[in-house]
């Protein structure tokens, strides 16, 4: 019995008062992120935007690759900086190229900033800041905790868009995607805006793999969502550089960093780092120029949770590039290239790099130049590392 005589009942106006606010807002908050769910499902299971033509080169019948290593280099560093990762690479000027990636302490550190460097003339320049929390926060207005992977984008009217994931509170769970742009070829960058990515608060979607040029002039960027499950995802723009709309790859919840490479002008493969204990390469096909996507059974070929890069390559077939794994060996220690035809059956190359068990080879971006292949990585999380290779082809049979 309570002290009115009440038994059980809360006492008005005193301490129940409180417990009872916290509660209604608890139930609250729980229908808000309901209601955000329900805008998700419903964004991803009616997609019903007008698809666009792939961007495609060429390709002078299926002949046999051959590929030869031309040099190999370590991209500059900034002077005192011990930790590097994620690197993406944009054509520029001519046969320019520019090199993007997250420099600092350790990842997630308080000092981390995004550096790019210029390829001009066989070799790289110095290291050039291009965003810190601190910049980032001043554009857009509040402030940022951490910045991580950045992702370039070369338009065809020269302008060089920049994808950089940041958070302002919490993990990487929490991130959402930046994008900058430059009009005099990566010399500068500014904020345009943040992208409008998910409903669920706008966080919890990152980038890492290179973007998908379309046939008039806009281009897909790969993403993928991660709070929970994971799930690979595109965004597409128009060529002004605007958002259009969002695609999920797939119904798997355990895929994310999708590579993207179109096969004819409205069919495209993506593969995906696997975070589940199949511990394969995923894959996923689209046969309407992204609307839709169907998963597709595991690559024979493993993988622990890696990165990979994947390219169309201008005079015929595909390379893929990704952390292979052998009995004794470690999840990132082996950096493999592998060739397909058709993208669907692979062969292996070589090596890229290869070293003893916990050593890390990381990470890649491929891009092409004319006939040479370039390729960076994550060398050691102490460096971003440069292979140029030359590509050619067997003569047709006769």
């Amino acid at each position: 019995m309570t002290r009115n005589g009440n038994a059980g009942l809360p006492l008005p106006g005193r301490r129940h008062g409180p417990r009872w606010s916290a509660v209604l807002m608890a139930l609250l908050c729980c229908a808000a992120v309901l209601a955000a769910l329900a805008a998700e499902i419903r964004r991803w299971s009616d997609n019903s935007e007008e698809s666009n033509a792939l961007h495609l080169t060429e390709a002078a019948g299926h002949r046999q690759v051959r590929i030869a290593k031309l040099s190999d280099s370590l991209i500059p560093m900034p002077q005192g900086v011990p930790s590097a990762h994620a690197s993406s690479l944009a054509p520029a000027v001519g046969d320019e190229m520019l090199a993007f990636w997250w420099a600092g302490s350790r990842e997630s550190g308080p000092d981390v900033k995004i550096y790019s460097s210029r390829w001009q003339g066989g070799s790289w320049g110095a290291p050039r800041e291009v965003a810190s929390r601190e910049s980032l926060g001043e554009e857009l207005g509040f402030g940022i905790r951490r910045i991580g992977n950045p992702v370039a984008w070369a338009a065809r009217d020269g302008t060089i868009h920049l994808f950089v994931v940041a958070t302002g509170l919490g993990g990487w769970a929490a991130s959402r995607i930046v994008h900058l742009v430059s009009d005099n070829h990566g010399e500068d960058f500014k904020v345009d805006r943040m992208l409008p990515m998910s409903p669920l608060f706008n966080t919890s979607v990152l980038v890492r793999t290179t973007p998908v040029g379309m046939a008039d002039g806009g281009w897909w960027l790969p993403a993928y969502f991660e709070l929970g499950i994971k799930y690979p995802m595109i965004m597409a723009f128009d060529d002004d550089g605007s958002p259009e709309w969002i695609a999920r790859i797939g119904k798997r919840t355990t895929t994310l960093q999708p590579a993207i490479v179109p096969i004819s002008d409205f069919e495209a493969y993506a593969w995906m780092r696997d975070a589940s204990d199949e511990q394969r390469l995923q894959q996923a096909i689209s046969r309407d120029g992204g609307v839709s996507w169907e998963d597709l059974p595991a690559l024979d070929l493993p993988n622990h949770s890696t990165s990979v890069a994947a390219l169309r390559l201008a005079g015929g077939g595909f390379v893929l590039l990704h952390n292979h794994v052998m009995e004794g060996g470690s999840s990132r220690n082996m950096l493999r290239l592998s060739y397909s035809r058709d993208a669907r059956s692979w062969e292996y190359l070589f090596d890229v790099a290869h070293g003893d068990a916990g050593e890390e080879f990381s990470y890649p971006t491929l891009q092409q130049v004319g006939d040479e292949l370039h390729v960076t990585y994550t060398s050691q999380r102490t460096a971003i590392a440069h292979h140029v290779y030359r590509i050619a082809y067997d003569e047709e049979p006769q």
